[in-house]
């Protein structure tokens, strides 16, 4: 895969000329085209199997669970390995018709083309959510981050007035191909956490917690207190996100105070589609966890403690997965809704809607984003 953060734009019978084993492309959603020519001998179900649908759209294929039902990861995997380009549409193609190399780069111009940094009533499509930012083009019309330097040192330098910061940081970009630079140097990978670290460092910690408790109480008892716990984290859930994560018109006047909000929340609403800063940090976790974790020893019998904590702790395990999978998985319909409702806080109005696994507590509070809600300001173009 090209290493470009702007991928090209082909035509369907560019897509259809890729069709044998020396150079198979396929398609998925009518958009995103895969080069998988180095995946044919590697395919479980054989090469030829592939073969048959070289040069075409295979998402239903994909789907087929009487065939074969892929795994979530299998998306993933064709996204960060074998992702070429994006298929035309109609009108895109017309343009390329005009173009001698029929090759023209998704970029985001304004006007009519999809501009992610405008809040919208309706959702982008899926396939939008993939293309990349113009990173010259963002910088020069908003004069917020350079998404080509390490991002901290520039909302930590910034001339910004906190107005300007919450406006920006915000309006969602779209970085491509793997992460953008957060510190620039050794720390990066202390900023990236895959989703799979959170179920293996707190999951034995969970069955720790309620194992000890059923052993040394009334095992219904600890089962109920285990299931108020998960109760209970919901509305942490919610409290944190709207209450820290979103503090916002609450941030000092300093750049120390933004650069904070940044490192905390900030640059998952500027980044909201990478893979790598969707799920909490165990540091960052520890840190707002342990007073919680006090507060449940300090108020409770002790084995009534373990079973509330691991229910509690449960909670957080199920809403980091979930939070995740909103932003990048094929879904059944009821979580097909809730990741409408969480993307609509990110491209909609970020300032409602701060349930993730639920919108119960948006409904009980009046934060609840719904159809007619209206869009989030945009004061600075």
């Amino acid at each position: 895969m090209s290493d470009s953060k702007v991928l090209p734009l082909y035509s369907k019978s560019d897509l259809e000329k890729h069709n044998d084993k020396n150079d198979c492309w396929v398609s998925l959603y009518q958009r995103k085209i895969y080069n998988v020519t180095d995946f044919l001998e590697e395919h479980p179900g054989g090469s030829q199997y592939i073969l048959d649908y070289a040069g075409t759209d295979i998402t239903e294929v994909m789907k087929d669970v009487l065939t074969h039902e892929h795994s979530e990861s299998a998306y993933e995997i064709m996204d960060e390995s074998y992702l070429v380009g994006y298929l035309a549409t109609e009108e895109e193609e017309k343009k390329l018709l005009t173009n001698s190399e029929h090759v023209v780069e998704v970029n985001l111009k304004g006007g009519d083309e999809f501009d992610s940094t405008t809040f919208v009533k309706e959702l982008p499509t899926e396939e939008k959510l993939c293309i990349a930012t113009d990173y010259k083009n963002d910088y020069k019309k908003h004069k917020f981050l350079d998404l080509n330097k390490p991002l901290l040192l520039q909302v930590l330098l910034g001339d910004f007035t906190k107005d300007f910061y919450l406006d920006q940081v915000h309006r969602p970009r779209h970085y491509g191909k793997g992460s953008a630079p957060l510190f620039g140097n050794f720390l990066e990978p202390l900023s990236k956490t895959a989703w799979w670290v959170v179920p293996t460092v707190w999951l034995p910690v969970v069955f720790y917690h309620i194992y000890t408790a059923l052993m040394n109480m009334n095992q219904a008892g600890a089962v109920l207190l285990f299931a108020i716990g998960i109760f209970v984290w919901t509305l942490i859930e919610y409290g944190l996100h709207r209450f820290l994560f979103h503090l916002d018109e609450r941030l000092p006047e300093k750049q120390w105070a933004f650069t904070v909000h940044f490192l905390l929340h900030g640059v998952h609403h500027y980044l909201p589609m990478d893979k790598y800063r969707l799920v909490m940090p165990p540091t960052l976790f520890v840190a707002l966890c342990t007073p919680f974790y006090k507060l449940v020893f300090a108020l409770l019998p002790h084995f009534w403690a373990y079973a509330g904590f691991a229910g509690g702790m449960m909670g957080y395990v199920c809403y980091d997965l979930t939070h995740y999978f909103l932003h990048h998985s094929q879904l059944p319909p009821y979580m097909r809704k809730l990741k409408k409702y969480h993307l609509e806080h990110h491209y909609k109005n970020y300032e409602l809607g701060f349930g993730v696994t639920s919108w119960f507590w948006d409904k009980v509070f009046g934060t609840y984003l719904g159809d007619n809600a209206p869009l989030s300001n945009m004061k600075y173009d």
